[in-house]
């Protein structure tokens, strides 16, 4: 579908509800848990710096926030893994618009919860260039209050759907970060940001390039 990323997603959100019902009462429900625990209320805000990381990519390469940043201004994109949907079309609009993000000094690193196999089948899929990292067992996520617990009712669902989290993750914890992404300067300090616990919802691709557009515009001014 040639359409902004929202709708796509709601298309598959539309779908789900179309064929499960049940199972998209199961999700509403925990989104709304989700919402009034305040999951992602303290991540990063714009003006604040991003905590740094240092997390295999696919290949088993460690990458650093510093490395990265060493090359320009970053876009960090948290997702939940190669089985889910709503990912996928994530993972596929960064990579359409990868051209243009370079073409304003700056790159694409998405990490998930997933271990490196996985993660390797999510860049697959996108025929992404940009590196997605592993956050085993969730400790980046949980440091930015992204991180949560299914909890039973979601996990039989999934379950049921053949989504195996404890294969995919390579620990029994079933535990999943909200969809979050950052847009971060050079210097580290967040600039943007989209953080939502229903993970149904990304951040607009134009918004991130509107982001990086404006920094752009005012790094060269004050190099002039």
């Amino acid at each position: 579908m040639d359409a902004p990323l929202s709708v796509r997603l709601q298309a598959v959100a539309d779908t789900v509800r179309a064929l499960s019902p049940a199972f998209a009462d199961v999700i509403e429900r925990m989104v709304a848990r989700l919402a009034d625990n305040g999951v992602g209320v303290t991540a990063p805000r714009p003006g604040e710096p991003m905590p740094p990381f240092l997390l295999p990519d696919e290949t088993g390469r460690l990458v650093s926030l510093a490395g990265l940043l060493k090359r320009g201004p970053l876009v960090v994109s948290f997702n939940r893994g190669h089985w889910c949907p709503y990912c996928r079309l994530h993972i596929d609009a960064l990579t359409r618009a990868e051209a243009e993000i370079a073409s304003l000094g700056a790159q694409i690193v998405a990490i998930s919860p997933e271990t490196s196999a996985w993660a390797a089948e999510l860049k697959a899929y996108a025929e992404a260039r940009f590196p997605i990292l592993s956050d085993l067992d969730g400790g980046y996520a949980l440091e930015l209050n992204l991180l949560f617990w299914v909890g039973d009712e979601a996990q039989r669902g999934m379950a049921a759907a053949g989504v195996d989290l404890a294969q995919f993750h390579g620990n029994d914890t079933w535990m999943l970060p909200i969809p979050a992404t950052f847009v971060v300067d050079a210097d580290g300090i967040v600039l943007a940001r989209f953080v939502d616990p229903d993970y149904r919802r990304r951040m607009e691709v134009e918004d991130l390039l509107e982001t990086l557009r404006g920094y752009a515009t005012r790094s060269a001014d004050q190099a002039r």
